[in-house]
């Protein structure tokens, strides 16, 4: 492994219960100049526990694990730490995606994800957005969240301004703050303000939980992405 990750490197744990696949994944992202690993783990427990040791930026877990799984493992790891997980599934239906998302988890990766994709992930959650890339995390949020419809509402039952659900829709699409800036012609500053502020308001940790947010409240068509009339 390399040293210590510095101000300008990213520190990443990485948890599976596959030797192989976690010294691949491990070798992969060390060699990176902007990345570091910062310690592995076999199981949910002991990728707990490395979380709280090391503080990395990004946790790469698997959701199947024994002792602990990855769901277990980034609730309890996203409650006391600023460590963005990335799950990583064999299967791209695998029934336990939305549950991980809802945990905490900052996107997932299917395992056959190439070298280049799986660093670019990681890259891309460190810096603060969601993980939306592979096509198949928002047919999986839009599967799941079609058992609770409700109006996107703040937990004390104030409803979002409409430039808010705007960005929101926008934002459950995929679109970077640029893109949602230039489609709703204003500054990527007023955006930024927008999503900080409909984050606060909903009670969300990050971009990720707005996607499913607004598939549960059916902002967004499951599916299909077509907003509600």
């Amino acid at each position: 492994m390399t040293a210590p990750a510095t101000a300008t490197t990213t520190s990443v744990i990485v948890a599976d219960d596959q030797p192989v696949v976690r010294r691949a994944f491990a070798a992969i992202l060390d060699a990176q100049p902007d990345l570091t690993v910062a310690g592995t783990a076999a199981d949910g427990a002991e990728a707990v526990r490395l979380a709280h040791a090391v503080r990395p930026d990004v946790a790469l877990m698997d959701i199947r694990m024994p002792e602990m799984d990855g769901i277990e493992a980034v609730r309890r790891i996203v409650a006391d730490l600023p460590t963005r997980p990335i799950m990583i599934t064999t299967f791209d239906l695998d029934d336990y995606v939305y549950d991980a998302l809802a945990a905490g988890a900052a996107g997932f990766l299917l395992k056959d994800v190439t070298a280049a994709s799986l660093v670019e992930a990681v890259r891309v959650v460190a810096r603060g957005d969601a993980l939306l890339a592979p096509k198949v995390t928002r047919r999986l949020i839009a599967e799941f969240a079609r058992r609770n419809r409700r109006a996107p509402r703040a937990p004390d039952g104030t409803p979002l301004t409409p430039r808010e659900t705007d960005v929101l829709t926008l934002i459950a699409r995929g679109m970077s703050n640029a893109e949602i800036a230039a489609e709703l012609v204003v500054s990527e500053h007023t955006v930024k303000t927008h999503v900080a502020r409909l984050l606060a308001k909903l009670g969300l940790r990050d971009r990720t939980q707005a996607v499913v947010h607004a598939y549960e409240t059916g902002l967004v068509r499951a599916r299909t992405g077509e907003t509600w009339e």
